[in-house]
């Protein structure tokens, strides 16, 4: 059927070459041999997708799939003169040459191409860890030295890493020949794999050290001491060279990677550098103006309220937030003013109120009258 090779890479029969490209480079590599090594299914289907590529992502070969299927391109159907220049016998394509015409590479090491494969050094290397660490905001601005236990490979003490037992002999591996690789054939692709029998080392040990198994390496316990720099914030990753676990018989350790989370506080909020809080400020400071106390992450400080400030008010000040990761200024302190509305008063103080209230009668303020003129144009 003329549709096929369009259901195969999953467009419609009116998609453009851009589309062709897209959906081909999502199959292919779903279907690719090296990513699923002994799978025939997935090696035939890649074949489908490679041989369907082929012909619609060429437009004279297209033209004629549209019209006449598979059979413009089966010299057993007969074909004319224009259907076999224009076909070009894809029979004997090489699907390989078509995913590396597509991603580019050479060799048919689809590993190699994106970022895999890597010889013995990189089987041998030892692993990245993670820890998480919680710190509170104050640590966070003031920075912190912090101890962390956590466990990890660390080199065996009685083959100081080797792997071989005292006076053990290194052969060359029979497997590999020395090379620490060994290449694999699937069908026709030829991969460069870690030999299994020695682990790229290229060697075999006749004594392996017993208390590692001739890995040079056994899990314990362990702690590094990591310098948490002030500015930092809930998701910060510091990175500890060569705190990972170590290599296998005396390879390179890895890396410790630290991820931090900062706690929530109970009165201050965080938004990248700046802090903000809400103070309550009692309505005759609000009304007649004064002196109120702020807190600060380090101590507090005194901010001059100017009569009339109502609630929401947010002053800011300058330079008393949170310290910038790299170095430099800081962020600012936001202070959002809450009208401090009492719940209980006394007989003097309700009467006191009484009389402001009286005297005030119902003459609006001008922030009540701005009020009021906006809500009339909802509501008239």
């Amino acid at each position: 059927m003329a549709d096929e090779y369009y259901t195969l890479l999953g467009v419609a029969k009116s998609a453009t070459a851009d589309d062709l490209k897209k959906a081909y480079r999502k199959k292919a590599m779903e279907f690719h041999p090296d990513r699923n090594p002994g799978n025939k299914e997935a090696e035939e289907k890649f074949k489908k997708v490679s041989r369907a590529y082929e012909v619609l992502g060429d437009d004279a070969k297209r033209k004629l799939y549209d019209q006449h299927g598979e059979a413009a391109f089966d010299p057993s159907m007969g074909g004319g003169p224009g259907r076999g220049s224009a076909g070009g016998g894809f029979r004997g394509a090489d699907p390989r040459d078509i995913f590396e015409q597509m991603f580019g590479g050479g060799g048919g090491n689809f590993s190699d191409m994106f970022g895999g494969g890597g010889g013995a050094a990189n089987d041998n290397a030892g692993e990245d860890l993670r820890v998480d660490l919680k710190i509170t905001l104050e640590e966070a601005a003031e920075g912190v030295e912090r101890k962390i236990p956590y466990r990890k490979h660390v080199a065996c003490t009685k083959c100081s890493g080797s792997g071989a037992e005292p006076g053990a002999k290194k052969t060359r591996c029979p497997t590999c020949h020395g090379h620490g690789q060994v290449v694999r054939s699937q069908g026709f692709f030829s991969m460069k794999q870690t030999c299994p029998a020695c682990g790229g080392e290229g060697e075999r040990i006749d004594k392996p050290c017993r208390p590692c198994a001739g890995e040079g390496r056994v899990i314990a316990e362990s702690h590094v001491t990591v310098r948490i720099p002030p500015g930092v914030d809930t998701g910060t990753k510091l990175r500890s060279s060569n705190n990972g676990s170590a290599g296998r018989r005396g390879a390179a350790a890895g890396d410790l990677y630290v991820y931090i989370t900062v706690q929530e506080h109970e009165l201050f909020e965080r938004d990248d550098d700046d802090l903000a809080c809400s103070v309550p400020v009692k309505f005759s400071v609000a009304a007649l103006g004064g002196k109120i106390t702020v807190p600060k992450l380090k101590g507090k400080t005194v901010l001059s309220v100017p009569a009339g400030t109502q609630g929401g008010t947010v002053f800011r000040l300058r330079g008393e937030g949170m310290p910038h990761l790299r170095g430099g200024a800081h962020g600012d302190l936001l202070v959002r003013v809450d009208i401090d509305v009492p719940k209980k008063m006394n007989d003097t103080e309700k009467k006191a109120l009484k009389a402001y209230a009286d005297a005030c009668g119902d003459e609006a303020a001008p922030v009540s009258e701005s009020w009021r003129t906006k809500f009339k144009k909802f509501f008239p």
